[in-house]
């Protein structure tokens, strides 16, 4: 970030785009995101933009996150990934994926009294195979709280809630969401009978927890997360898994691609580099 002037940094504000009344509203930097699977690039907070397109703050605290191959491209964070025999054994006891691969990798900031809100959403959506497959593994690196913008969750809602629309790069630039014609169920609940789930609970629960704890977010689970209200930051680490072939197919409509150089890693084929 050190090499980056301001007025680089301001080309990058980051919107989730899902609440927008203006469904025109893009990423000011296109391009910059929709390279970014095989980088580390920053992306601010909206609010650390000024109406004349300049920070209005320290670069260091205009972040929003950081991304979006950490896991392969910085030591520490592919040590912590994909070299990790603690998280390697979660994998496979959690029996979600038979070839899990990994992918998105961030430090999201939640920067004080500008740190957006994350309107509700599920992570397949953002992240789509057929069928549904992506479960996300965030590390709290602070303590998370109401007040600096913890996560909140609608209990139940993996279970019911179909994986209707998806976050796809449009022919002519830029992404939108496309509705999906032939809605499939997640692959981990394929023979999970709809007379034994359950109903969604209605109200979404405030998930506080301490730095270094581990939040394992289904890809259909219905999340999202309030403004930063408070003077202290909330960074977080997160990534995500999906299926690999030939179970589940990623294709090229998605807004993150993997490329030649940098092909989405097999957590269980990872090797040291």
């Amino acid at each position: 970030m050190e090499i980056l002037s301001k007025e680089q940094l301001a080309q990058t504000k980051f919107s989730t785009g899902e609440d927008d009344q203006d469904k025109t509203k893009k990423h000011v930097g296109d391009e910059y995101f929709l390279t970014s699977g095989d980088k580390i690039r920053y992306f601010l907070e909206e609010d650390a933009v000024g109406p004349d397109g300049r920070l209005n703050r320290p670069k260091e605290s205009a972040v929003n996150k950081i991304g979006h191959a950490l896991h392969e491209l910085d030591p520490v964070f592919r040590d912590v990934t994909l070299n990790n025999p603690r998280l390697k054994a979660i994998a496979r006891d959690l029996q979600f994926h038979s070839n899990p691969l990994v992918l998105q990798s961030m430090v999201i900031c939640k920067q004080p009294e500008i740190g957006g809100k994350v309107p509700e959403h599920n992570d397949s959506t953002f992240l789509y195979t057929s069928p549904p497959s992506a479960l996300g593994f965030w590390f709290p690196l602070e303590r998370c709280t109401e007040s600096n913008g913890a996560l909140s969750f609608l209990p139940g809602s993996h279970l019911i809630t179909s994986i209707t629309k998806r976050f796809v790069r449009m022919p002519e630039g830029g992404t939108d969401f496309e509705p999906i014609a032939n809605v499939e169920k997640p692959l981990d609940l394929q023979n999970v009978s709809e007379a034994n789930t359950p109903p969604a609970q209605t109200e979404y629960k405030l998930e506080p927890c301490e730095a270094g704890a581990l939040v394992l977010i289904h890809g259909s689970v219905l999340h999202k997360s309030e403004r930063n209200t408070s003077h202290l930051t909330r960074y977080a680490y997160t990534f995500h898994m999906i299926e690999g072939q030939p179970l589940a197919t990623y294709d090229d409509k998605n807004w993150l691609q993997p490329t030649p150089e940098m092909p989405f890693t097999p957590l269980f084929g990872a090797v040291n580099a």
